[in-house]
This record gives C-alpha cells, structure tokens and sequence, in this order.
C-alpha cells in the first residue's frame, strides 16, 4: 500500500477534536521511554521531560503524544518502562484525569493498536508500595490519529506519527522490530548510535517524510507528525509539514505548541547561570505563527 493510500485511508478515520483560538495544546513525538538501563536513550532527559510537563499542566495544555512515546521494540514488558518512570506516568496521568490527554501510536508501540492489549495494560498497573493494582489510564483508547478541527474556520490539523506507509516502519515491521529488540538493544549499551538516532544529519530528509509532504500539498491539511526524530516547522507558503521532533536529543527535547490559534516550535534544555547554578530552559525556536497562514484556501465557515 502506498504513502498517500495508506494517509487517505488513516485521514478518513481519524479521531476528532474540536478547537479554537482558546485552546492549548502541546505535541511531544517519539519520546521512546525504556527501562532506565544504558539502551534507555530518553533516560538522559527524563528530568527536562518532568519539568516540561508540569509547565504544560499548570498552564492548561492538553497533552498529545504522536506516537512511540513507550519504546516497546526494545523493551516488550510494558510494565517495566513503567516502574522505570513512574513520576512521567504519574504527571501524564494528571493529563488524563483532567480529560487533556490524547495518546497516539507510532511503530515502536504499535501494539497500543490492540484495544485487548491497552485495556491489560494501561487501563491498571501494580503499585509495588501498595502491594494492589491501581488505575492508570482507565477507558484509554489509543487512537492512530487525531483530526483537530476549528470551531470557526473549519480548519483541519491531521495529527499521525508518521511511520504509515513507510517500508521498513510500516510494511516491514515485524522484521525491523526483530532486529531492534535482539541487535540494536545490546549495541545501545556499548554506546552505538541506533541508526535513527537524532544525532544524524537533518539536511537529510527521510523518503517518508518527502512523501507526507506530498500528500499535504494534494490535500491542503496541516500536518503534524513525528518518527523522524527531525524538528520540522514550515514557513507560511511552503508545505505545511510539522514535526515535533523527538525527546532523545543529547542537547534536550522539542515539542510543538499549538496557543490561541499560533504555532511555535519549542526546546527544553538544561542552561547555566552566570553563578554556576543550573536550570532548565524553555526556547522558541520558530514561531508564534497563525494556523490561518497554512492554507491556501478559503476555509468553511461555523462548522
């Protein structure tokens, strides 16, 4: 199946959200959490993580992860990525709580496809403290895509990982997540770079993402995804392509923000002060822009 068959048919049924130029929301991609062992590649920067999601929570953002937040390839016991980082759980659990909460899947944790699946294992956790299963994500559905829809304009955002039709991530899984889980695991604890590693050159673009470019342009729909591990944030006129970039960056993590109608692609990193001490640091890297500049039409109006 085809890039463009396979984003028809994922656009069709995408799951939709309703918003407007009140609403906030913030889009972390491939955040990939492990056990907390070496091969764990999001373990150098769970504390910005932390400390990023309590920003969002305080200022009353709804939460959306794009797929591959859990890096089952490598780590198949979902329960042990979670006793690894409870305190991220525990804060994305404040998201669901609060109904600011939209979990998508991506390759690395396709089996969040499987409603069976999710509801055995995000629905309740074992508390080890408490020696009793405890809820989590109660009724969660992992969706494999989110259509945002503006109340006023009509405007669509189309929200999906980013791994659909590709050969490898998508065709080809079963092979890949082969090779990740018995090669790729024990090379990350000798200190080899995962061959998609964030560290790569960006001025690369990956074939997929040339092809999610493409299907942007045919349909005119903004588009934000993940899996390249690649910020990606357009200039009004160009195709509207956005990645969120990834989590797993030696110098820090990016999301995307979506605030009262505006785009900005945003970086958490851990910077000094002039007397030494440490802090993270929040930086806009391109933005705000209004969503309205990423349509080269009329929208309809009051849907």
């Amino acid at each position: 199946m085809s890039v463009k068959t396979k984003l028809d048919a994922v656009f069709e049924k995408a799951f939709p959200v309703p918003f407007d130029d009140s609403s906030k929301f913030v889009f972390f991609s491939d955040v990939h959490r492990g056990d907390d062992s070496l091969s764990d590649e999001f373990g150098r920067n769970k504390h910005i993580f932390y400390h990023a999601l309590n920003y969002y929570y305080e200022n009353d953002f709804t939460y959306v992860e794009v797929g591959d937040g859990d890096e089952l390839w490598e780590h198949p016991n979902f329960e042990f990525i979670r006793s690894a980082h409870t305190t991220a759980f525990e804060m994305l659990k404040k998201f669901f709580d609060d109904n600011r909460f939209f979990m998508l899947f991506g390759n690395h944790n396709m089996r969040f496809s499987d409603e069976e699946y999710v509801k055995n294992t995000l629905y309740e956790v074992y508390d080890e403290y408490l020696g009793k299963q405890v809820e989590l994500f109660p009724g969660i559905t992992v969706h494999e895509a989110l259509v945002l829809k503006h109340r006023d304009t009509g405007q669509e955002l189309f929200v999906v990982h980013g791994h659909q039709g590709g050969l490898m991530s998508d065709r080809f899984a079963p092979l890949q997540l082969f090779f990740v889980r018995f090669l790729w695991r024990f090379m990350h604890t000798l200190g080899v770079k995962y061959a998609a590693s964030p560290a790569k050159s960006r001025t690369k673009r990956h074939k997929v993402e040339k092809l999610y470019t493409k299907w942007n342009e045919n349909h005119d729909t903004v588009i934000i995804c993940g899996h390249t591990h690649r910020p990606k944030f357009p200039t009004p006129g160009e195709p509207a392509y956005f990645n969120s970039g990834c989590c797993m960056h030696p110098r820090g993590i990016t999301c995307l923000e979506l605030i009262y109608g505006k785009f900005i692609l945003v970086t958490w990193s851990v910077s000094t002060k002039r007397d030494g001490s440490m802090y993270i640091k929040r930086t806009a890297l391109k933005g705000p822009e209004p969503i309205k500049n990423y349509t080269r039409k009329t929208a309809p109006q009051n849907l």
